[in-house]
């Protein structure tokens, strides 16, 4: 089972998905990443990608993932917007901000169930 994260979904038209999440300091993937210091490790943002696809796309299930940058550190606790802007067939990008700064980002490819 996947640990709980706080997230809403708002969608916008049939093109992108928008998602707000904040990952909770109890998140079990914390404890070690890192000790005093903790951050939200780079395997739960990209979950947070892969459900906000899902928001946008249902039945939407990532294949693979073709550029990912990992840009500025989110900790527990801080409101992330999650966004998936639809490509071409079966590609999508995806940007994940902390307010104005970008978290995290890269071009995946997906195909529906």
């Amino acid at each position: 089972a996947r640990a709980p994260v706080a997230a809403r979904a708002l969608l916008r038209a049939a093109v992108a998905g928008v998602m707000e999440a904040r990952v909770p300091a109890s998140h079990p993937a914390l404890p070690g990443h890192f000790p005093g210091q903790p951050l939200v490790p780079g395997v739960v943002l990209l979950d947070l990608a892969q459900a906000a696809l899902a928001a946008a796309v249902p039945g939407a299930r990532v294949m693979a993932l073709t550029s990912v940058k990992f840009l500025a550190p989110l900790r527990p606790e801080e409101t992330a917007t999650v966004s998936v802007t639809l490509k071409a067939a079966g590609s999508a990008a995806f940007e994940i901000r902390r307010d104005e700064t970008v978290i995290a980002s890269g071009q995946l490819r997906y195909a529906v169930a």
